[in-house]
């Protein structure tokens, strides 16, 4: 499926601010989504659209940190700038607090926020391609037959072969084609790399079972 551009997405209830903000990044080239609501934009939320939001903290309904604490409850990885005013500065520290990206006091230099943006866009795609990494492992792990779990808790703490054997009531070339297997379908390319692979995504190793 086809990347989707990133997106720069503006949310103010103050008109001129959307559109000056709007021909900003125009100008430098980046596209550009305004919304006058904070309910507005949660309503068109995509969450496999890449970009950053560029956020006042002060509107009417739902406030800017209202809305950065549902995005925070939909898992939302989208970087979020602030935009305050000098008395909302504890807002928006707060709003650092709780993940944000950073935050811009007005009035700020058109530059000073394409900076912030342009750093927050190159976040979100470490970001995606991180997850995206993460996922494949995932995946790989979870193909994984219950055996071949079995001999994966068995490697990662450490029990060579001839005991894993004795454990698990195999052969010692069975357990050495499980390894391979297990190797095969996660992509390790060492033990060292399965072990941190497996810590990575905290996947639950089970306990052994014997053959019964």
């Amino acid at each position: 499926m086809k990347e989707k551009p990133a997106a720069v997405f503006i949310v103010d209830d103050d008109e001129a601010v959307r559109s000056s903000l709007r021909f900003v990044f125009k100008s430098v080239g980046l596209t550009a989504t305004p919304f006058a609501s904070a309910q507005a934009f949660l309503d068109a939320y995509d969450p496999n659209q890449p970009g950053c939001l560029v956020l006042d903290v002060r509107m009417p309904g739902m406030s800017g940190l209202a809305l950065q604490e549902q995005l925070n409850l939909k898992g939302a990885m989208l970087p979020v700038i602030f935009i305050s005013g000098h008395g909302d500065i504890p807002m928006a520290v707060e709003a650092i607090q709780h993940g944000a990206f950073d935050f811009l006091q007005k009035p700020f230099r058109d530059q000073d926020l394409i900076d912030r943006v342009q750093r927050a866009l190159a976040k979100d795609e470490t970001n995606r391609v991180q997850l995206k990494e993460r996922n494949r492992i995932q995946e790989r792990f979870e193909s994984l037959t219950p055996r071949e779990r079995d001999v994966l808790a068995l490697m990662t703490s450490g029990r060579a072969n001839k005991v894993m054997a004795a454990e698990l009531g195999l052969s010692q070339r069975t357990i050495e084609i499980h390894r391979a297997h297990v190797m095969e379908k996660t992509g390790a390319s060492s033990l060292a790399q399965l072990v941190r692979m497996a810590m990575e995504l905290n996947w639950s190793l089970p306990e052994p079972t014997s053959r019964a």
